[in-house]
């Protein structure tokens, strides 16, 4: 790993969503696609808000408008689900700070679309939550295969383990077994 942090040098994160539920609605968007193609139809779906995407303007949306923005029908259904869970406090995000990543988890894993991936990505991506270990991420499975000149990537079971030398630090561990497949 040290290797690997020198080649690869520092890390810049993007800047988090100025809320949960654009974050969350921006990780259903992006799951399995390619950045460009996601990018595009998030960039369609937002241009449906005029006043700005909330649980409220989704629930407002004519049957179908986020079909036609590109959205497929399971995102779109995933959403909406994200959308009435918020307004129903179903799955509150005003109180998410002061859960555990667990709890976290838990909570969201309620809404159709999200998984134990997706929360993962919004404990590192959106919280800034330090010690997330997303071992069923193939990048960085395949990232930690690279940094340890392993020919397979382990099993998600296997890697749990090799995560414990990294706490309370783990994400940092993954964004650079993320970068070790990006870097040559």
């Amino acid at each position: 790993m040290a290797r690997l942090v020198k080649a690869a040098g520092p890390l810049e994160l993007r800047d988090p969503l100025p809320d949960g539920f654009a974050a969350l609605v921006r990780s259903i968007m992006y799951q399995q696609l390619a950045g460009a193609a996601a990018s595009t139809i998030h960039g369609r779906l937002l241009k449906l808000f005029s006043d700005g995407l909330s649980p409220v303007a989704v629930l407002a949306l004519p049957e179908g408008a986020m079909r036609t923005a590109g959205v497929s029908g399971s995102k779109a259904a995933a959403i909406a689900d994200l959308a009435l869970k918020v307004s129903d406090g179903t799955v509150p995000l005003h109180d998410v700070d002061g859960l555990s990543d667990d709890e976290l988890v838990a909570r969201l894993v309620l809404v159709r679309g999200i998984g134990r991936w997706t929360a993962e990505m919004f404990l590192m991506f959106q919280l800034g939550r330090l010690d997330v270990w997303p071992v069923d991420d193939y990048g960085v499975r395949k990232g930690w295969a690279l940094a340890h000149k392993l020919k397979e990537p382990p099993t998600p079971r296997a890697l749990q383990a090799e995560g414990d030398r990294f706490r309370p630090y783990r994400s940092i561990a993954a964004l650079y077994c993320w970068r070790a497949v990006d870097t040559p």
